[in-house]
């Protein structure tokens, strides 16, 4: 007497891998990342390696912009500094990257100096412009 199950018949075997179950935990993984990815990076309290690097040696003289540790800008024309509004140093710095294309802008900043006033004085500069900002430093005491 048979029943229902018919016992000789079998099934064929699949070398074929399911990968379903693989895709369904990287969705998961890839959720988790994006969350938890932009919280890594906020509130973390870093302090600056102090490093000596060789100078850059350019052909042409650079446009130096300082920034004091009260906020006030300087752009240096030639042999002296002349203080300057931030939206008068972004006319001022088109004027002369339109006259000599090739010049290197460089960043001369306070120590004291937030980092909100670095970075609006970079944003007004690249509005301007500028391709590429170089900061200026001095190398760590004792060398």
């Amino acid at each position: 007497m048979q029943g229902p199950y018919n016992r000789r018949k079998r099934r064929k075997l699949s070398s074929e891998i399911n990968v379903v179950p693989f895709i369904d935990v990287m969705l998961v993984l890839l959720i988790i990342f994006m969350i938890t990815a932009p919280m890594m990076t906020q509130g973390v309290d870093v302090e600056l390696p102090k490093v000596s690097s060789s100078p850059i040696e350019n052909q042409a003289d650079p446009l130096i912009v300082s920034v004091d540790r009260e906020g006030n800008y300087y752009l240096n024309l030639g042999d002296h500094e002349e203080p300057v509004t931030l939206d008068g140093l972004g006319e001022q710095v088109v004027k002369v990257i339109k006259r000599t294309p090739g010049t290197p802008v460089m960043v001369r900043g306070d120590t004291n100096a937030t980092y909100g006033q670095i970075v609006t004085l970079m944003s007004t500069l690249q509005t301007a412009g500028v391709p590429n900002v170089g900061l200026i430093s001095d190398p760590p005491s004792g060398q």
